[in-house]
């Protein structure tokens, strides 16, 4: 069937991903672990060349460039904006040439998008399924024979359908959602309708029938030689009704998207340790390590209606309960991993209860004998003076899956008031014991700062000291009531004394200023009025006011100061079931807000949408920014559609978008910039405003599919509660992107706690505990692609890296993984858009050959995108874009948005480039190029 063309394999990931909530990293590898599978079971002929996202509510311009750069023939998409469709079907320009990129080259990033005409459903008329009440086809002589009504009803349908696409060929999809039970009913009735339609011919009809596939109705649109409208934009949001924003989804269940993107956090972790550990990671001390669970659990969860959270809560659950069975089995692996490569066989510990401080390891330390002889004996070699057994301490140990050396506060609830942390060299490190945010009586936080080194990992001991002991440190923390600043070297933040509200930022770097308000407001969601029956449900957001109402019942929120050497926290009060904390930590560039929100009450009979808004004086000219799946920032305007003249109809829930990693405003100076934690909807729906909804509980139904309200009573049954936090970044337009870029990498690909009580035996015989690894790190700054300092000295320390030298700020290591035997599969992606960032927006080039440490690459060869082709055989359809149109141009009225920077989008017909020869010892990288390699290794022999 596959080889003649009769069975056709679409879309090919392991699942049909969400595209609003989706990060651009697990949705490329759920694209790319489907592909694998495919052509693994079924050779070349199950390779797909037409993506297919029917269902998806949306669709976003990052996933659509990468669809290009997997070798993409063409897209398929079901769900457009009302509006969008009948303008696009007047104009007959249902099918167009989407530009997915305005830094990538044409037409590397174009990819030719096909809207169906009746989203996946068949003609009105034609469901022949067991569900479905259509009468069947009748063709034998009776009195029910029904053939000529139902021909003619069909050959009028497809004549209707024909006017609104450009070539004599037309596509219908037969089946629907729920609608695929009964094969034989669908067949017979198909058969019979080709038969008999065709039959016409003979009578002058025009029109032949005949089952066919999306690839074959695509090399049809080629062979038309057409030329084709140019789009540049997204297709957000998505409305199927003048009071239908399916908007809410882009926050819907916000503890599982929080879990996902942490559970694809630790899955590049497992697999870089995987890698670089090679087969001692699977099969170790520990048992049998095992990546595939989580790596399969992890796409799963980027399905349309799983990280959308659009699905019931009990199969919420059980996308969970698959992350919670990934990480079991990556934790083991890690073990391994970490057991191999630092040759100490240690008791590791997962604290996985982090997230309410929770971790039994760190609460049981009892004080320390001031007689201990210190702490320098831990990571000796086997044999040599060990610690005292009775000495109470533990080591900490932070792996960074990041291309450059991180710093990154550590944060353990002991019940200790004062503990000693010493770093890898032995020296001792700033710590605290914090009273912050009450813990669980009798535990407190300790805090402390830790590096790592590049794609490795550094090793901490903390020891907790008795009251007599000389090095116990006098308490430094104070609590302060009613605060009106805190400030670090970077930053300065001032709060109105009366009301306890955020009120002015400043850039002590740049020397400039802003006023900034920050608070809580909840929109009433609405359960239908008399202008729409529709209410606000996982999917739809829709309020029944655009003005929300404040959280706190009063102006004043109730405010404290907890100051010590390492941070500074305002703990604001805004309701019973509403906190934050504003957090600024010694040399932070940046504020933190870390928000706590829920059980959202309801017992007044209102389901509640809450925001946190930010007001200032930024003459923003309705226009805000928004990010693409984490990658691409797209400009928004409020009230405002690029194609097509909108009539706004829902002035809140229309003006919201998809914010997957950040939604900044500027004007001509200044840029604030809000980066999340998790995907959440976002607008600017006043100038000089930004807002994040954080949460939402809801009664009703939006009658979408769910069949439940978006309710999550959380494990008590009293409703959710979450946490999460929004970074704050004050800056010049011209420099926001150097922050904004790299920051973002370290919120999603953050470094990684494992904990351990020490002293654990060699791994290896006569290996010491955590092998002594040379790491020299390299030159700040942009400049030398990934050479390191001449003459820079090298650190003898318990601590792994795995690279030679540090990856260039605007170059990360997107994915290392294990593939085949002996081959590993590497991606580096240039994160950076041009003309963003002078210095970030140009091209690197990175050695290849001499970037590892744990291993030697033998052989490279460059993938696709997707890593299941070789680049050189990816041969896609070329398309023509429209030109000379006559319309308006980029930033006219009624023309596409100007663009937040210099960009390749402008109509003209676009040629692949030819390939150069593959040097892997200079790999030059684009902005925004993403460049794939299977490359076989030869591991380096322990302590080499």
């Amino acid at each position: 069937l596959l080889p003649t063309g009769r069975l056709e394999f679409v879309g090919g990931g392991w699942c049909m991903s969400d595209e609003a909530a989706a990060h651009y990293s697990p949705a490329i590898e759920q694209l790319a672990l489907g592909r694998r599978f495919l052509r693994r079971e079924f050779g070349a002929c199950g390779t797909p060349r037409v993506a297919w996202q029917i269902d998806p509510f949306g669709h976003s311009r990052q996933l659509a460039a990468i669809f290009a750069q997997m070798g993409y023939d063409g897209l398929f998409v079901g769900r457009v904006d009302q509006q969008d469709k009948a303008t696009r079907e007047q104009l007959r320009e249902m099918e167009l040439l989407w530009r997915a990129s305005g830094s990538l080259p044409p037409p590397a990033a174009d990819l030719f998008t096909g809207i169906l005409p009746n989203v996946y459903n068949p003609p009105s008329g034609f469901c022949w399924d067991q569900l479905c009440s259509d009468p069947p086809v009748v063709d034998e002589d009776s009195e029910e024979n029904n053939v000529d009504t139902i021909v003619s009803s069909f050959l009028q349908i497809a004549a209707s359908q024909a006017e609104h696409y450009r070539t004599n060929h037309i596509i219908m999809t037969m089946g629907s959602d729920f609608h695929y039970e009964n094969a034989n009913l669908w067949f017979k009735n198909m058969d019979k309708l080709i038969a008999h339609v065709n039959a016409r011919q003979a009578n002058g009809s025009r029109v032949h029938v005949l089952y066919s596939t999306p690839s074959c109705y695509l090399w049809e649109l080629h062979r038309a030689n057409l030329s084709w409208s140019l789009k540049t934009d997204d297709f957000f949001p998505y409305a199927d009704g003048p009071h239908q924003f399916w908007t809410g989804y882009f926050t819907s269940r916000p503890a599982f998207k929080r879990y996902e993107r942490l559970s694809n956090n630790f899955l590049q972790i497992c697999s870089q340790l995987e890698a670089l550990a090679g087969l001692a990671a699977r099969e170790g001390p520990y048992g049998p390590g095992d990546s595939s669970v989580l790596r399969e659990a992890v796409a799963v969860a980027q399905h349309h209606d799983a990280v959308s959270g659009t699905e019931k809560q009990h199969v919420a659950n059980d996308y969970a309960r698959q992350l919670a069975a990934g990480w079991d089995s990556c934790q083991l692996l890690v073990a391994n991993a970490l057991a191999s490569l630092s040759g100490s066989k240690e008791n590791f510990v997962f604290c996985n209860a982090l997230n309410v401080s929770v971790c039994p390891l760190t609460e049981a330390a009892s004080r320390v004998s001031t007689a201990s002889g210190g702490l320098g004996g831990l990571w000796a070699p086997t044999g040599a003076n060990a610690p005292c057994p009775s000495v109470p301490q533990f080591t900490v140990l932070l792996y960074n899956p990041l291309g450059r050396p991180m710093s990154w506060p550590i944060r353990l609830p002991v019940n200790g008031v004062s503990y000693a942390v010493t770093d890898p060299q032995g020296q001792p490190v700033p710590s605290e014991v914090s009273p912050g945010r009450p813990l669980r009586p009798p535990h407190l936080p300790l805090l402390f700062q830790a590096s790592a080194p590049p794609l490795g990992f550094s090793t901490f001991t903390v020891s907790r000291l008795s009251r007599r002991d000389p090095r116990m440190p006098p308490t430094r923390t104070r609590v302060v009531s009613q605060p009106r600043e805190i400030q670090n070297e970077h930053v300065r933040v001032l709060f109105d004394p009366l009301t306890g509200h955020l009120k002015e930022i400043q850039n002590l770097d740049k020397s400039i200023s802003l006023p900034v308000f920050q608070s809580f407001y909840w929109y009433n969601a609405s359960i239908g009025n008399d202008k729409s029956l529709q209410a606000s449900g996982a999917y739809i957001f829709r309020p029944n006011s655009s003005e929300p109402i404040p959280v706190a019942g009063s102006k004043q929120v109730s405010t404290y100061l907890v100051k010590n050497a390492l941070v500074q926290e305002v703990h604001q009060n805004f309701s019973s079931w509403c906190s934050q904390v504003v957090r600024l930590r010694a040399g932070q560039p940046y504020l933190e807000l870390e928000w706590t929100v829920g059980p959202i009450p309801v017992e007044d009979g209102w389901g509640k949408e809450i925001i946190s808004r930010f007001e200032t004086t930024l003459q923003t000219d309705a226009r805000f920014y928004t990010d693409s799946n984490g990658r691409q920032v797209l400009e928004r305007r409020r009230d405002y559609r690029p194609t097509w003249n909108l009539s706004q109809t829902e002035p809140v829930a229309g003006n919201y978008y998809p914010v997957n990693s950040r939604i900044f405003i500027k004007d001509k100076k200044f840029q604030l910039t809000v980066l999340t934690d998790r995907s959440q909807g976002g607008s600017s729906i006043f100038d000089g405003s930004l807002e994040l909804m954080v949460h939402r509980r809801l009664l009703y139904d939006d009658n979408r599919g769910v069949g439940e309200p978006l309710a999550e009573l959380g494990a008590d049954k009293q409703g959710l509660v979450v946490r999460g936090r929004h970074l704050v970044l004050l800056d010049t337009v011209e420099s926001a992107a150097d922050r904004h870029r790299l920051l973002a990498q370290e919120l999603f690909m953050a470094p990684y706690t494992v904990l351990a009580p020490g002293g654990g035996p060699s791994y290896r015989h006569g290996q010491p505990s955590l092998r002594q690894v040379r790491w020299g790190g390299s030159c700040p700054g942009w400049g030398g692609g990934a050479g390191g300092c001449p003459g820079a000295p090298l650190t003898l320390a318990p601590q792994f890296s795995a690279l030679q030298r540090e990856l260039p700020p605007n170059i990360h290591l997107l994915t290392l993984m294990p593939w085949d035997a002996g081959t590993l599969l590497l991606r580096l992606e240039h994160q950076f858009e041009r003309g963003e960032s002078a210095n970030g927006s140009q091209p690197v080039t990175v050695d290849l050959l001499n970037l590892f440490s744990a291993f030697t690459l033998t052989s490279v060869q460059e993938m696709s995108l997707g890593a299941d082709l070789p680049r050189d055989a990816i041969s896609r359809l070329l398309w023509t874009p429209a030109t000379g149109t006559g319309g308006p141009g980029r930033g006219d009225p009624g023309g596409l948005p100007a663009s937040p920077h210099p960009s390749a989008l402008l109509p003209g017909a676009a040629q692949p480039r030819p390939l150069p020869r593959l040097d892997p010892s200079r790999v030059t990288l684009q902005p925004m190029e993403i460049r794939t390699f299977l490359a076989a290794v030869r591991y380096r022999e322990p302590g080499a």
